[in-house]
């Protein structure tokens, strides 16, 4: 399939019965394959619907720049739905940060800054948040770890494609996280 935009190629991503992990003949397990997401990760959904319903609502402003505090998908995926759609975007990382992420945020056009002594994301959170306060209007900041959007997109496009390709499903596990994932395909 051909897509116009990389964007486009976000979600509808594979699922796949692993029939070795099975405990009993009547129980199937699946995998979402969500590392088929341009960036390998499940983060591109919301990076995607955090951007786009800033658009829709005015709160983000053309070429106005994207601050997000992250350690690491989140970031990345921002970094890719940011330069397609024209936004600089600057990532406020923990210390903990590993060469080959930053590596990759830079890659995709992302600026880096790292928020001194942070031992963790909740240090970045504050930094970026300080940010924001200093320089009103300067910034728009999706803020992964609050932004109703992140949920939304899994309630609005990981759910139902579950659902689409196993519609007798039992059990959802997920990684936690923001615990957007579970909470929007909880829902």
């Amino acid at each position: 399939m051909a897509y116009d935009s990389i964007l486009d190629a976000i979600g509808n991503t594979p699922t796949v019965r692993l029939n070795h992990l099975s405990p009993k003949p009547e129980v199937s397990v699946y995998a979402k394959l969500e590392g088929y997401n341009p960036t390998g990760s499940v983060k591109d959904r919301i990076a995607l619907f955090m951007i786009n319903a800033a658009e829709e609502s005015g709160e983000l402003k053309p070429g106005q720049m994207v601050l997000e505090p992250t350690s690491g998908n989140t970031g990345i995926s921002l970094a890719m739905v940011c330069r397609t759609k024209g936004y600089p975007l600057l990532c406020v990382l923990p210390d903990n940060v590993t060469p080959e992420r930053e590596a990759l945020l830079r890659a995709f056009g992302a600026d880096v800054v790292y928020a001194e002594n942070a031992t963790s994301t909740n240090d970045a959170v504050f930094k970026a948040q300080k940010m924001v306060e200093d320089e009103p209007g300067r910034y728009f900041m999706p803020y992964q770890y609050g932004n109703e959007n992140n949920p939304r997109a899994h309630y609005e496009t990981t759910g139902p494609e579950i659902l689409r390709d196993v519609p007798d499903i039992s059990v959802f596990v997920a990684g936690l996280g923001t615990g957007g994932t579970l909470t929007g395909v909880g829902r």
